[in-house]
């Protein structure tokens, strides 16, 4: 079954810190886009950030840049998301994401998506 799995998720104080990771069975992440995504209640899914297949760019939307960071580790099949002095506006849930379009650039679409996991930022 090709699926992707997240964890790492949980609650945390402002300024502190979590990684989240997006574990891939089933296929290799050598050669896929992989992106975060978040949805916090009440709220649309948002892009967070995303890791192109060709060469590893990497790209983040403005509210996290600096703060967050995205990773992929081949050996593993596992794709991270450092986030540090985490604000109590990342509370939602964040889901991971890959595609097997090939390029530089965030896909517009995704194939195969987890089931997510809860980050709350919350003193």
């Amino acid at each position: 079954q090709l699926q992707v799995v997240e964890s790492g998720g949980g609650l945390v104080q402002p300024g502190g810190s979590l990684r989240l990771s997006c574990a891939a069975s089933g296929f290799r992440l050598d050669h896929y886009a992989v992106g975060w995504f978040r949805q916090a209640p009440g709220k649309e899914r948002e892009g967070v950030s995303c890791i192109a297949s060709s060469d590893g760019s990497t790209f983040y939307r403005s509210s996290v840049r600096g703060r967050f960071t995205i990773s992929k580790d081949n050996a593993k099949n596992t794709v991270y998301l450092q986030m540090n002095n985490l604000k109590p506006e990342d509370t939602a849930v964040y889901y991971c994401a890959a595609d097997d379009s090939w390029g530089t650039v965030c896909p517009a679409k995704y194939d195969y998506w987890g089931r997510g996991t809860q980050v709350t930022v919350s003193s």
